[in-house]
């Protein structure tokens, strides 16, 4: 799907109503920014020196917060990955002050103009960034895995890395391309197709629905567009989430630790999805999982898009679980079909530095810290607290330029899609420009094209509504 660019035509419009409504914090309290400064000249401890591995990131361009960098080898048959993890844990002193701010704060949040870090950026983009040509203390995971991409044996520990090389998607999707890969990308391909493979057997449920951004287009104003996700990004994704399986094993063997947690769907949802798909003309493979199914569709259709926002009901009720001493009731994440924990992006997730803790202390045969073990019962209700106002804060901005974008075009028509239609109104999604809104009257055909007239559009009131035409 190409992006597709819309001038608000203001360039003094931004985002400082929506800071001041959800009271998100301009900077770092001055004890918190004295213990980062200090931490940065601190000694990184004794540590294995993996300098010699050709790692190298994939990030968004212009990310200066570079929580992972990797290198993929073939190995006979098989395949050797390394994957370094910015090292919060040399940075963040336990039960000080800048460990209390990261609490408060949960996440890094993203405005279109300009971030609210969870770390000082004297770290996040400084001393704990994989940042290209630098050496940086890290967390290492390296995996032997087999012909059909599973680990055969996994090791994590402390140690000191350096990026070859700083990519974005788009560069490295243009060298696959080309035939022209860096040498510790080159397995990705087939490594990350391999992935990819697994999860469907597993059942995994991936929903590819269009996905809103917010840019600069270089003159002060804002753009939003659909940014297509490319196959390399869907790749590199895989390398995180079986770093995050690993991560769950070592802490449910060790029955310790915290799992990103999803329970199975219940029958009532699958079975409306099948409904679903059924009303949509939606062909449902026999005997394949949801996952499967979803897999099989092609996001540019609309049926495919109903479809998935549709299913958004089997992934409802993800949280966080944290557990000591014995194993808790859910233990596995359904989106991922397996146990699942967030290990992979400490610099901007909260638990992430928690969990790597945890995985640490068992890998090295040590006991989890006391402090570790206190902590860990938080975190579910820190997490979901920052996690609720990410999404509160991503939404509005979305709504924000919406209406910024359509304030001068109200009465023009649209063509958009259905994705859920409710008795007298349904939630459509317009491809130029790319909204997402909701389409006053009854009987709209969910999964249909229809015609629909815009008829509000309030910046102030971040609003936005349609109604059908004919």
């Amino acid at each position: 799907m190409a992006s597709l660019v819309i001038r608000t035509g203001r360039a003094e419009l931004d985002f400082q109503g929506i800071r001041t409504e959800f009271a998100l914090p301009s900077e770092f309290p001055a004890a918190a920014l004295a213990e980062a400064e200090q931490a940065v000249s601190a000694p990184a401890g004794d540590r294995e020196d993996a300098t010699a591995i050709a790692l190298v990131t994939i990030d968004p361009p212009g990310a200066k917060d570079l929580d992972q960098a990797q290198c993929i080898e073939r190995v006979g048959d098989g395949f050797r990955v390394h994957y370094a993890i910015a090292d919060l844990g040399t940075f963040v002193v336990p039960g000080g002050a800048l460990d209390a701010e990261v609490r408060r704060r949960g996440q890094t949040l993203y405005l279109p103009d300009g971030n609210v870090p969870l770390h000082p950026t004297v770290l996040s983009e400084g001393a704990a960034s994989l940042l290209p040509g630098v050496v940086r203390p890290a967390v290492l995971w390296t995996f032997e895995c087999g012909p059909d991409s599973e680990p055969t044996s996994v090791h994590v520990r402390r140690a000191l890395v350096r990026s070859e090389a700083q990519f974005d998607y788009e560069s490295v999707q243009a060298s696959f391309d080309a035939g022209t890969p860096h040498p510790s990308l080159a397995a990705l391909p087939v490594f990350g197709q391999l992935r990819r493979d697994r999860a469907a057997e597993r059942g995994a449920v991936e929903l590819q629905l269009p996905e809103q951004e917010i840019a600069p287009n270089g003159d002060g104003q804002w753009k939003l567009l659909i940014r297509p996700r490319v196959a390399v990004e869907q790749w590199n994704a895989e390398i995180s989430l079986m770093t995050g399986m690993a991560a769950a094993k070592i802490m449910l063997d060790a029955k310790v630790g915290i799992l990103r947690t999803l329970p199975d769907a219940d029958g009532e949802a699958v079975a409306a999805l099948r409904r679903s798909a059924q009303s949509l003309g939606v062909s449902w493979p026999e005997g394949a999982s949801p996952g499967r199914m979803l897999a099989g569709l092609d996001p540019s259709r609309p049926e495919s898009l109903a479809l998935f926002v549709d299913a958004t009901r089997l992934l409802r009720g993800a949280g966080y679980t944290a557990f000591s001493g014995s194993l808790p009731e859910v233990t596995t994440h359904a989106g991922v079909a397996a146990p699942y924990a967030h290990v992979t992006a400490p610099l901007r997730r909260l638990v992430d530095r928690f969990a790597t803790e945890v995985c640490l202390a068992v890998s090295a045969g040590e006991a989890v810290p006391a402090w570790l073990t206190a902590a860990l019962p938080q975190l579910p209700s820190l997490m979901g607290t920052s996690d609720t106002l990410a999404s509160k804060v991503e939404r509005a901005c979305l709504d924000q330029v919406e209406a910024w974008v359509l304030a001068d075009r109200v009465g023009q028509e649209f063509d958009a899609v259905v994705l859920r239609a409710g008795e007298n109104d349904a939630d459509v999604f317009v491809a130029s420009p790319p909204v997402m809104g909701k389409c006053l009257g009854a009987g709209l055909p969910e999964g249909g094209r229809i015609r629909a007239r815009l008829v509000e559009a309030d910046p102030e009131n971040r609003r936005v509504a349609f109604e059908r035409v004919g």
